[in-house]
């Protein structure tokens, strides 16, 4: 058991000033302000000094990050990208594939799930093959199919845990009851879809909305589409790249307005590039080059292809921009982590995994702890 002592502690309710965090087992076993007395348990509290601790971040979506991608079948590979992550305060994670031949994702997923088994991940998102071509973004047209009902029963397994579809595909709405049947999330994204049809998604059981603004037909003023259907809808969860160039800062501003921290996750779609140098990197079978921190297709369209964004940095944007420390905190760990029912994680709460990013005064991070233990 050991006590720690910061300046200030992020709980799900409150900024406690000058405060204390017990930790047993790798759980939170109590916490709460120094003025109010601290656990007399004749052990030295370890002092964390002038900084911030904040529940660890909890990404939904990302591909890979400090060269390495989930779109593999070496397991050393994947646990390269999660020890990345960790290092920026990604305490919990799901690895998110591109769109590939069926087989090779079925193989990907297998690769996952012993990382699952192990703790390393918490799941695997699959962000293809059932998309719409029309916004099909950074991933290989070629290989985008209709989610007729074999074809999505081959990739389902119990390591996926959420699926993005394109509800106005044929059999788009029959696919999303079919992922939800099986017990795993359906998102919404990538998608060309219609107002009425992105809300026969939400009917169909679909609850998140998968990089919202991105990937979706844009919002018009007589025309809202997929995006007004998402901030409109309550029972969407809207992704969120907060980067800076994927949304602008007031962009996210609007739909924080309109949609409320629980109802928004910030995610990283970050890919292999990320926390590495300018040049040209690969995303499932696209190039992609990379130029201070934009990600972008190397032919073509050269739309946005994923991003170099890490939560540390989505959670000091959000910060920077106005939002509270509890709100921030919400976006980046609670209310993503209470859509996939992972209850242990993602809040700052006696009884909780020991989860905690240490912030400096810039809210960048300092240390990491991931189930009571301290991250090298």
């Amino acid at each position: 058991m050991t006590t720690y002592r910061m300046a200030r502690l992020v709980t799900p309710d409150d900024v406690l000033e000058n405060a204390w965090l017990q930790v047993s087992d790798g759980d939170i076993l109590a916490y709460g302000r120094r003025s109010e007395g601290m656990p007399a348990d004749g052990l030295r509290p370890e002092d964390l000094g002038e900084v911030t601790v904040v529940p660890g971040f909890v990404d939904i979506h990302t591909h890979g990050g400090g060269g390495a991608t989930y779109s593999t079948t070496d397991p050393e590979e994947a646990r390269k990208v999660a020890a990345f992550h960790a290092k920026h305060g990604t305490t919990t994670t799901m690895a998110s594939l591109v769109t590939s031949p069926l087989d090779d994702l079925v193989s990907q997923t297998a690769c996952l799930a012993d990382l699952i088994t192990d703790g390393v991940i918490a799941g695997v998102h699959l962000e293809g093959p059932f998309l719409s071509e029309a916004r099909c973004g950074a991933h290989e047209p070629t290989l985008l199919r209709d989610p007729v009902e074999g074809d999505v029963a081959k990739v389902l397994s119990d390591a996926v845990k959420m699926v993005t579809i394109a509800p106005e595909l044929p059999s788009g709405l029959d696919a999303i009851r079919q992922v939800v049947d099986a017990g795993v999330v359906a998102a919404l994204g990538h998608t060309d879809a219609t107002y009425d049809q992105m809300i026969a998604g939400a009917d169909a059981g679909a609850t998140v909305a998968t990089h919202l603004f991105n990937g979706m037909r844009p919002f018009h003023h007589r025309d809202p589409g997929p995006v007004g259907a998402a901030l409109n809808d309550p029972r969407l969860l809207l992704e969120v790249i907060n980067d800076g160039m994927h949304l602008d800062p007031q962009v996210v501003r609007v739909a924080l307005a309109a949609a409320g921290v629980n109802r928004i996750a910030l995610i990283t779609d970050a890919m292999v590039a990320t926390g590495m140098p300018n040049g040209r990197y690969m995303l499932g079978s696209l190039e992609v080059d990379v130029t201070d921190g934009l990600a972008t297709l190397a032919h073509g369209s050269h739309s946005i292809a994923g991003s170099t964004l890490t939560m540390d940095v989505a959670y000091a944007n959000a910060v920077k921009a106005g939002v509270s420390l509890v709100d921030a905190s919400r976006m980046a760990s609670t209310t993503p982590a209470e859509t996939f029912g992972w209850y242990n994680v993602g809040g700052i709460e006696t009884g909780k995994r020991a989860d905690l990013v240490v912030l400096d005064e810039e809210y960048g991070v300092r240390k990491v702890m991931r189930a009571g233990s301290w991250l090298d």
